[in-house]
């Protein structure tokens, strides 16, 4: 069981990155994916989650109409899009799985884990 995110890195505020994760191991269908970060010295926050049953993606208030995520089941991949970005959205970035039909917000209710990708807003 794999989840690999990629595409963070230093950016100026008000860019964009696009991060991605793809999963392998398991049926990617099946799970729900979420979106995480961690800033230095905080705890996990979801700020974006996709669900496996319809599809519906929901977000964090800090993120909305900035954040995008998108799902594609034939690559077992999810995206996450990150505009008008700002110092304060500095964090490593995880995709998470969870065996659930809905999404749930609770970092412990995920069954798989990516390896996180550094996003670094300069002002």
């Amino acid at each position: 069981v794999q989840l690999q995110a990629s595409g963070g890195g230093l950016v100026q505020a008000g860019g964009s990155l696009r991060l991605s994760c793809v999963a392998s191991g398991f049926t990617f269908d099946d799970y729900a994916v979420g979106w995480f970060r961690q800033a230095p010295g905080r705890e996990h926050e979801g700020i974006a989650c996709t669900s496996s049953s319809d599809g519906t993606t929901y977000y964090v208030d800090s993120v909305k109409g900035r954040f995008t995520m998108s799902r594609d089941n034939a690559k077992h991949t999810v995206y996450l899009q990150l505009n008008s970005l700002e110092p304060e959205d500095t964090a490593i970035y995880y995709c998470a799985a969870d065996y659930a039909p809905t999404c749930r917000t609770r970092p412990l209710e995920y069954d798989y884990w990516g390896q996180g990708t550094q996003v670094t807003v300069s002002s």
